[in-house]
């Protein structure tokens, strides 16, 4: 019996009042969905919070859940919408960069072969590189400063940069370029990159 069929077998007693069965799921898929949840959501407490009320949501919707898809899948469809729904009502968005597909639901079950980002020395390399990246940025020129500052903190497009500096936007791609380069000559010792690679 494989990983489907057990799902299957479980959201059948479940939906026949079995609560155990469904307590099975939620610990069988509590970190994956929270892992998932993450990319959208970075706090962890906020993730917890949105991953539990996913599951309510998964529960209360469970009579209608028909097995067309692998349970996984379409407990990260709510999971996701979920996420989604909980960021507009922050008044926040999810990150444009993180667009799913179904295809990458099913194989994200394989996220348990990922190493737990939130090892001792993770999150001390996480607090080493923040360190850097704000000690090099504040060593930076003025004007360099301000074009990656605004650039990347505030979003601002190139030719905003150029008004706000009151300078030609081949000026403002340069100094964010020679910003970026200052940044990454102070991480290439943390991140072991090669001078000829960025990051």
């Amino acid at each position: 019996m494989g990983e489907r069929e057990i799902d299957q077998a479980l959201v059948e007693r479940a939906q026949a009042g079995d609560k155990h069965a469904f307590e099975l799921l939620v610990v069988k898929y509590q970190r994956k969905l929270a892992r998932l949840l993450s990319r959208f959501i970075r706090d962890s407490a906020e993730v917890e919070d949105v991953s539990q009320e996913a599951f309510i949501k998964a529960y209360r919707a469970l009579p209608g859940f028909r097995g067309e898809s692998a349970f996984y899948t379409w407990l990260y469809r709510i999971g996701i919408n979920t996420a989604k729904n909980y960021l507009v009502s922050r008044g926040r968005r999810a990150p444009t960069s993180t667009e799913f597909d179904i295809e990458e639901a099913e194989s994200f079950e394989d996220a348990g072969l990922l190493h737990d980002l939130n090892t001792p020395e993770a999150t001390l390399l996480t607090k080493e590189i923040g360190d850097t990246v704000n000690a090099a940025v504040e060593a930076l020129p003025e004007e360099l400063r301000t074009a990656l500052t605004l650039r990347e903190m505030e979003g601002l497009s190139y030719e905003d940069i150029a008004q706000v500096m009151n300078c030609p936007i081949g000026t403002v791609r340069s100094r964010i370029f020679r910003a970026r380069e200052a940044v990454a000559e102070k991480l290439r010792p943390l991140l072991g990159t090669s001078i000829d690679r960025r990051w």
